[in-house]
């Protein structure tokens, strides 16, 4: 194909992994590496080289895509592989870093002569799986020809930001969106909590809303994953809502917006870690609201 490309994917996790498949399947050349190789290597039976080393990962890339932890966890992997870059390699920064975080990483693209973009993605475990994910995007238009064949791999829908990634106003999109998920999730767990507690049972709650204004596709997919209990495998873990959620409060309050209900949704998040819920659905939030987090 003509727009073959090899792409190195730094981190395989929940959305990692599949984006990485999906850019086998899409015909490109993979690289990938990830802290934790054992989360790396099933990626080897699709067809994707795992290595050793985040600088093996990026030799001979045309495209470097970074789904790591946080901001910081990406610019020590960056830091690691730059022995390897080439100038002028493509990067697709798509971990929601915050906004101080695309700054650091793009400093870093600057010194090394990478083309950035800020790329964070929308969607979870699902849509990544099924290439479903909606893209986020700010960089250069001189280099889109290049990075548009991986994201047209990993996502069924671009949307174009600006053409300066250092600005990070595709992360700001990001965060403005993940605001409203995670206020979205923390009252369904909560609405869930209260029906439980006042012996309510859900589907009245639910027969009560259903077709009107208030009803919500997405708090009955939540709902669900909470009351069949169905949180792992995560679509979206809470640990990682609660690094989000944290984001999301720091760039209210550099913004001078006091965001009260996202800094309770990371309450929340972080008291269900503390229970032994982090690697579960960021829907696990509704095991904060009693102090041994009972079955639902």
């Amino acid at each position: 194909m003509t727009d073959q490309l090899t792409v190195s994917v730094l981190g395989t996790g929940i959305m990692g992994a599949a984006m990485a498949r999906n850019l086998v399947r899409a015909g490109h050349t993979v690289r990938a590496w990830n802290r934790t190789r054992a989360k790396a290597d099933p990626l080897a039976a699709d067809g994707a080289h795992v290595a050793a080393t985040p600088a093996e990962a990026v030799e001979s890339a045309d495209v470097v895509l970074t789904m790591l932890y946080d901001g910081s966890a990406t610019l020590e992997t960056m830091r690691r592989a730059a022995s390897a870059l080439r100038p002028g390699t493509v990067w697709a920064q798509s971990t929601t870093a915050g906004i101080e975080g695309v700054a650091e990483l793009a400093g870093f693209a600057r010194e090394h002569g990478l083309l950035f973009y800020d790329a964070p993605v929308l969607g979870t475990r699902r849509p990544a799986e099924a290439g479903q994910l909606t893209v986020l995007a700010a960089g250069p238009a001189g280099g889109r020809d290049r990075v548009t064949p991986v994201f047209d791999a990993v996502g069924a829908r671009t949307v174009w930001t600006g053409e300066d990634g250092a600005t990070g106003s595709a992360t700001r999109l990001k965060l403005v969106a993940n605001s409203w998920v995670l206020a979205a999730t923390a009252a369904a767990g909560e609405t869930l909590a209260l029906a439980k507690a006042l012996d309510v049972a859900p589907d009245g709650f639910f027969d009560l809303i259903a077709g009107g204004p208030l009803d919500m596709g997405y708090l009955r997919a939540k709902a669900g994953l909470i009351l069949e209990d169905r949180l792992s495998p995560a679509q979206f873990a809470v640990a990682t809502a609660a690094k989000d959620a944290r984001l999301i409060v720091a760039a209210g309050e550099r913004h001078g917006v006091r965001l009260d209900v996202a800094a309770a949704s990371a309450g929340r998040l972080e008291r269900a870690v503390e229970l032994g819920h982090g690697d579960e659905d960021m829907a696990a939030a509704y095991y904060a609201s009693f102090d041994d987090g009972p079955t639902a």
